[in-house]
Protein backbone atom coordinates (compact mmCIF):
# COMPACT_ATOMS: atom_id res chain seq x y z
CA UNK A 1 0.00 0.00 0.00
CA UNK A 2 2.79 2.23 0.90
CA UNK A 3 4.30 1.98 -2.50
CA UNK A 4 0.64 2.40 -4.78
CA UNK A 5 0.17 5.41 -2.53
CA UNK A 6 4.18 6.47 -3.09
CA UNK A 7 4.08 5.99 -7.14
CA UNK A 8 0.39 7.34 -6.95
CA UNK A 9 2.46 10.82 -5.67
CA UNK A 10 5.07 10.91 -8.40
CA UNK A 11 2.78 10.81 -10.98
CA UNK A 12 0.78 13.42 -9.20
CA UNK A 13 3.77 15.57 -8.99
CA UNK A 14 4.27 14.93 -12.71
CA UNK A 15 1.50 16.18 -13.75
CA UNK A 16 1.36 19.27 -11.90
CA UNK A 17 5.13 20.53 -13.10
CA UNK A 18 4.95 19.22 -16.64
CA UNK A 19 1.68 20.64 -17.07
CA UNK A 20 2.52 23.41 -15.29
CA UNK A 21 5.36 24.18 -16.97
CA UNK A 22 3.75 23.43 -20.48
CA UNK A 23 0.72 26.04 -19.34
CA UNK A 24 3.49 28.67 -18.75
CA UNK A 25 5.20 27.64 -22.41
CA UNK A 26 1.52 28.04 -23.90
CA UNK A 27 0.92 31.27 -22.24
CA UNK A 28 4.42 32.48 -23.30
CA UNK A 29 5.69 30.86 -26.79
CA UNK A 30 1.96 30.54 -28.40
CA UNK A 31 0.45 33.73 -27.39
CA UNK A 32 -1.94 32.49 -25.18
CA UNK A 33 -2.03 34.74 -22.41
CA UNK A 34 -1.83 35.61 -18.99
CA UNK A 35 -4.15 33.29 -17.72
CA UNK A 36 -2.59 30.31 -19.01
CA UNK A 37 0.95 31.61 -17.73
CA UNK A 38 -0.87 32.33 -13.92
CA UNK A 39 -2.13 28.31 -14.44
CA UNK A 40 1.04 27.03 -14.87
CA UNK A 41 2.38 28.68 -11.54
CA UNK A 42 -0.31 27.61 -9.68
CA UNK A 43 0.22 24.10 -10.97
CA UNK A 44 3.77 24.17 -10.41
CA UNK A 45 2.97 25.82 -7.00
CA UNK A 46 0.76 22.57 -6.48
CA UNK A 47 4.21 20.55 -7.34
CA UNK A 48 5.91 22.02 -4.86
CA UNK A 49 3.20 20.68 -2.15
CA UNK A 50 2.90 16.76 -3.41
CA UNK A 51 6.38 15.68 -2.52
CA UNK A 52 5.91 16.67 1.18
CA UNK A 53 3.59 13.97 0.52
CA UNK A 54 5.78 11.27 -0.10
CA UNK A 55 6.38 8.61 2.91
CA UNK A 56 10.03 8.68 2.44
CA UNK A 57 11.62 11.44 4.64
CA UNK A 58 14.40 12.07 2.79
CA UNK A 59 14.04 15.63 0.37
CA UNK A 60 17.14 14.42 -1.48
CA UNK A 61 16.05 10.87 -2.11
CA UNK A 62 12.54 12.28 -2.93
CA UNK A 63 13.64 14.77 -5.66
CA UNK A 64 16.29 13.02 -7.40
CA UNK A 65 14.14 10.00 -8.07
CA UNK A 66 11.64 12.17 -9.53
CA UNK A 67 13.90 12.78 -12.07
CA UNK A 68 13.75 9.49 -13.19
CA UNK A 69 9.69 10.29 -13.25
CA UNK A 70 9.56 13.67 -14.81
CA UNK A 71 12.06 13.07 -17.66
CA UNK A 72 9.86 9.52 -18.47
CA UNK A 73 6.33 11.75 -17.57
CA UNK A 74 7.75 14.92 -19.93
CA UNK A 75 8.32 12.51 -23.16
CA UNK A 76 4.44 11.25 -22.51
CA UNK A 77 3.33 14.38 -21.89
CA UNK A 78 4.99 15.38 -25.51
CA UNK A 79 3.17 11.95 -27.18
CA UNK A 80 0.04 12.55 -25.25
CA UNK A 81 -0.62 16.26 -26.10
CA UNK A 82 2.04 17.58 -28.73
CA UNK A 83 2.08 14.73 -31.09
CA UNK A 84 5.41 14.21 -30.26
CA UNK A 85 7.37 11.05 -31.65
CA UNK A 86 10.36 9.70 -29.38
CA UNK A 87 12.69 7.91 -31.13
CA UNK A 88 14.63 4.83 -29.88
CA UNK A 89 17.36 7.20 -28.05
CA UNK A 90 14.34 8.74 -26.24
CA UNK A 91 12.86 5.62 -25.59
CA UNK A 92 16.13 4.17 -23.59
CA UNK A 93 16.79 6.92 -22.26
CA UNK A 94 13.52 6.97 -20.56
CA UNK A 95 13.80 3.42 -19.31
CA UNK A 96 17.21 4.11 -17.96
CA UNK A 97 15.78 6.86 -16.04
CA UNK A 98 12.92 4.85 -14.85
CA UNK A 99 14.87 2.22 -13.93
CA UNK A 100 17.08 5.01 -11.46
CA UNK A 101 14.16 5.77 -10.14
CA UNK A 102 12.86 2.39 -8.79
CA UNK A 103 16.90 1.87 -7.44
CA UNK A 104 16.79 5.16 -5.77
CA UNK A 105 13.31 4.28 -4.01
CA UNK A 106 12.71 0.95 -3.80
CA UNK A 107 15.69 -0.96 -3.45
CA UNK A 108 16.00 -2.60 -0.60
CA UNK A 109 17.70 -0.32 2.45
CA UNK A 110 18.77 -1.40 6.11
CA UNK A 111 16.77 0.17 8.57
CA UNK A 112 17.59 3.91 9.11
CA UNK A 113 18.66 4.98 12.58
Amino acid sequence: MITARSLFLFVLAAVAEIGGAWLIWQGWRENRGLWWIAAGVIALGAYGFVATFQPDPNFGRILAAYGGVFVAGSLLWGVLVDGFRPDRWDLIGAGLCLLGFAVIMYAPRAVEG
